[in-house]
């Protein structure tokens, strides 16, 4: 499950930000809330994403080499400590969805902060994924692995 859902985070919100991007140019409104909604769902899908990554956290382990197993402990880190961003942004764009139907002179501005903080944790997502990538694919190994953490992650079942 985590690795068909794992793009979502980073594809969906780039889709969405390139959208938001051109809503905003277009100074549309509709178009506006529409990419909102894609920059909203793209967000709310690192929740999924992170639990089908715990969850997979022992198989994959035990698939691992031990190169992989120390990118795959990088990985869980990097999730673990900056998922928070992809919520923030989630709810900085229902924000910028609901708020402008009371005071619509805040669509701009908040349409524009959303974009702001996508680019940012869309490179949190790349961040977090280049990690990620390195675990079972020895052709994306151009560096040696991050050294072992002090303390190993323990899995919680």
């Amino acid at each position: 499950m985590h690795v068909l859902l794992n793009p979502i985070p980073v594809y969906g919100l780039a889709i969405g930000v390139v959208g938001l991007l051109l809503a905003v140019i277009a100074r549309n409104r509709s178009t506006i809330v529409i990419a909102l909604v894609l920059v909203f769902l793209s967000g709310l899908s690192a929740c999924p994403t992170y639990y089908y990554g715990e969850a997979a956290y022992d198989r994959v382990t035990a698939m691992a080499d031990t190169a992989g197993d120390q990118w795959l402990d990088e990985h869980m880190e990097r999730a673990e400590n900056l998922i928070p961003a992809f919520y923030m942004l989630a709810g900085l764009a229902f924000v910028a969805i609901v708020t402008p139907v009371k005071w619509p002179r805040s669509s701009l501005p908040l349409a524009i902060s959303t974009i702001v903080l996508g680019l940012v944790t869309l490179g949190i997502g790349g961040w977090i994924a280049y990690a990620g990538g390195h675990v079972r694919h020895k052709e994306f190994r151009f560096e040696p692995p991050p050294s072992p953490r002090e303390h190993h992650h323990e899995h919680e079942h």
